[in-house]
């Protein structure tokens, strides 16, 4: 099979291929929107045949602050089991998709605390070559998802890992949005997704493991 063809052609529904690759599923939630994008990703993975490791950053928010508000606290109480990201878990992977919300037009500063703490395994050579993608929601069309993402990225780029953005390569990204960096979506007021975006997220997670499983594979043959 040629090469954009492996790119480009999604597993029939209920068909699960195989595949050696490792991705780890990155996020930060406050309300639940990033965790929930997560999750639809952990299961395009799996439906991928990937191995795959559903991850939250650690909070940096003091406990009175998350016990204000009744949204956040559900979403604690709601990923209390699903551990924690660890430098460990960037060395397994293969393949990472990062999920956050946006904070001024940047990621949350969580998910970017977890990040700047990856500098031994950076000075190691440990993060080169992963193959990352991301995504993020904010509270209107033009809050900063695409901005958002894009810092994500130039972190990416330090890192020396290859970005796999889901651009205009299947007709859902258009009925999500159609954001080539990421998958992002609107959050209302009532803290649920303005768009229907489960279709484009599950594209992109199948992406990023195929095209991690395609560069494995070439590595393997040099």
């Amino acid at each position: 099979m040629s090469f954009f063809k492996r790119l480009f052609n999604k597993p029939k529904e209920n068909e699960k291929s195989m595949s050696n690759v490792k991705l780890a599923v990155i996020f930060y939630s406050m309300g639940g929107v990033n965790h929930e994008m997560a999750k639809w990703a952990k299961e395009a993975g799996e439906s991928a045949g990937a191995e795959v490791r559903l991850l939250k950053v650690e909070e940096l928010a003091p406990q009175s602050a998350i016990e204000e508000n009744e949204g956040w606290k559900a979403t604690v109480e709601a990923t209390k089991d699903i551990p924690v990201a660890t430098s460990d878990d960037i060395v397994w992977a293969d393949s990472i998709i990062f999920s956050t919300p946006t904070r001024f037009g940047t990621m949350a500063s969580q998910m970017k605390q977890f990040l700047d703490t990856q500098g031994g395994i950076w000075a190691e050579g440990k993060t080169i070559n992963k193959v990352v993608s991301a995504m993020s929601s904010a509270q209107n069309p033009h809050g900063g998802q695409e901005a958002t993402i894009l810092s994500l990225y130039t972190s990416m780029m330090h890192w020396g890992a290859i970005i796999a953005s889901p651009g205009y390569t299947d007709p859902v990204l258009f009925g999500a949005g159609g954001n080539p960096y990421g998958t992002s979506v609107t959050v209302g007021q009532d803290g649920k997704m303005v768009e229907d975006v489960e279709d484009a997220v599950k594209h992109q997670a199948t992406r990023t493991v195929n095209i991690a499983e395609m560069f494995k594979a070439g590595s393997n043959n040099q």
